[in-house]
């Protein structure tokens, strides 16, 4: 039974490795931090695997999981967000746009990431694992350790939050050239 356990985890490890990565390199807004937080969940993960009872996908489970290990994280006192470009986040299969419009891009993500890092934990959470990782609601609201409800509720105010916080920080428009940009407000 053990050996059988032993052989399943070996095969979901790498499976929801890049997934919990990325969702943690969101969440936090720093690879290498992403990186070492990605680390004890998967220790977690390991050292629990055999408690895990299959109410809910091992990814799902790990999600969570990596909530709780971010979210005790930023409890810590002495810990504050880094803020980096959403750019970073994104799949490395992307082929890298000309220096100019990657410029323009770092601008607007850096806007947009300081107002998500802005956002209480339980809407960053919520929005993230929803818009951006594009897990169900179902599965959102199981990882943010919610009701269904809670978790639309919390999507439907980050998302407000967000669009607010834009509106009053940032300044968009389009250049001579038609290229979408932002500027902060003063």
């Amino acid at each position: 039974m053990e050996a059988n356990l032993s052989a399943n985890l070996d095969a979901i490890l790498p499976e929801i490795g890049q997934p919990v990565l990325r969702y943690l390199e969101r969440y936090v807004g720093n690879r290498a931090l992403a990186e070492d937080l990605l680390q004890e969940t998967l220790l977690r993960v390991s050292k629990n695997f055999d408690s895990f009872d299959g109410r809910s996908s091992v990814k799902t489970w790990a999600f969570a999981i990596a909530s709780r290990v971010a979210s005790d994280y930023f409890r810590q006192s002495e810990r504050r967000r880094l803020i980096v470009d959403l750019d970073e986040a994104r799949d490395m299969e992307d082929p890298e746009p000309p220096i100019e419009k990657r410029v323009i891009q770092d601008e607007m993500n850096q806007c947009v990431r300081q107002v998500i890092d802005s956002l209480p934990d339980t809407y960053r959470a919520a929005l993230i694992l929803y818009d951006l990782e594009e897990l169900s609601i179902e599965q959102t609201a199981e990882v943010c350790q919610c009701t269904i409800g809670s978790a639309k509720i919390r999507i439907h105010r980050a998302r407000q939050r967000l669009k607010e916080a834009l509106r009053n920080q940032c300044a968009f428009y389009r250049d001579d050239e038609g290229v979408y940009r932002c500027d902060r407000k003063s």
